[in-house]
Parts: C-alpha cells; sequence; structure tokens
C-alpha cells in the first residue's frame, strides 16, 4: 500500500510539472524553448539577445508579432531587449502586452518585475513576485530570480538585470 501511494505522488508531480510546462506560460527564460514551433526570425532574434545585440534583434522580433501577434514570447523577448538596451520604461509595453496575451508567462513576470525594481517600483515588482508564487506551484527559476533581485533591492543593492 505504501508503495502505491508513494508511486501516486510521484506520478501525480510528474504530471503537474508535464502539464505545467506544455500549459505555455511562456516558459519566459532565456534558455528554454518557446511553446511552439518557432519562426526563424524569432530563432535569430533570440541568438542575438543571447549575443547581447538588443538593438539588431528587434526588427526582427517586430516581423515575428506582425506575423503572429498572438506570440506572447516575442513580446517578452521584445520587452527584454527593449529593457537591456537601456530602456526599463519602454520594456513595459512590451511585458504587459506578452501578459495581456498569456497571463501566466512567467518570463514576462519575472522580466517586468525587474524593469519595475529599475524604475525604483519595488511595490509593483512584489505583486509580479506574488503572481509567480501562485503560478510556480513547485517553484521555478524566474521566481528565484526575481525573489533575489528584491532582495538585492531592498538591501540597497543596484537591481540585477539578467
Amino acid at each position: 500500500m505504501r508503495s502505491t501511494i508513494i508511486s501516486s505522488v510521484a506520478l501525480c508531480a510528474l504530471i503537474l510539472s508535464s502539464a505545467a510546462f506544455a500549459a505555455g506560460g511562456g516558459g519566459g527564460g532565456m534558455d528554454s524553448p518557446p511553446a511552439k514551433p518557432s519562426d526563424p526570425n524569432y530563432t535569430q532574434a533570440k541568438s542575438m539577445i543571447e549575443a547581447k545585440n538588443y538593438k539588431a534583434a528587434m526588427p526582427l522580433l517586430q516581423q515575428v508579432v506582425a506575423k503572429d501577434p498572438q506570440n506572447a514570447d516575442a513580446y517578452t523577448l521584445m520587452g527584454y531587449a527593449t529593457r537591456k538596451s537601456g530602456d526599463p520604461t519602454g520594456s513595459l509595453q512590451y511585458y504587459n502586452q506578452a501578459l495581456a496575451l498569456d497571463p501566466k508567462h512567467i518570463g514576462a513576470h519575472e522580466y517586468i518585475g525587474e524593469a519595475y525594481l529599475m524604475l525604483d517600483r519595488p511595490a509593483e515588482a512584489e505583486q509580479h513576485l506574488a503572481r509567480l508564487n501562485s503560478i510556480c506551484v513547485f517553484g521555478c527559476t524566474e521566481y528565484r530570480m526575481l525573489k533575489a533581485a528584491l532582495a538585492d533591492y531592498k538591501a540597497g543593492k543596484k537591481p540585477v538585470t539578467n
């Protein structure tokens, strides 16, 4: 009986984690693949962003959303590229668009929280941390990253902008 219970718990955990991954939520992290087959422009833009070539990635991402206006991952990357180019205020529009399309997009929640910290708006960052806490039932990297950035912010350290 005990092994049956343990097996059932393990199976439930596997199903929940698989369902969370398959449900999208954007993946969001720079190392996460998009939920659907990727547009070549998206793939190239993501590579450019990983190489810190943020401004050059923007026209490619604009082409992606022109073809697929429901692509929350592309809007999240547009926000990320804009923020990393030194414009946290400008990034908010893209993160908000991503969250309008996918309210559970974990990457968009993390990154908009970091943008709010750059703008000295920690209360709004905390709202997104709370949202991540409810989305990431067993915890996730995005939650831990935003939580650490908030702790650093409160300790008077410059916000981390990964």
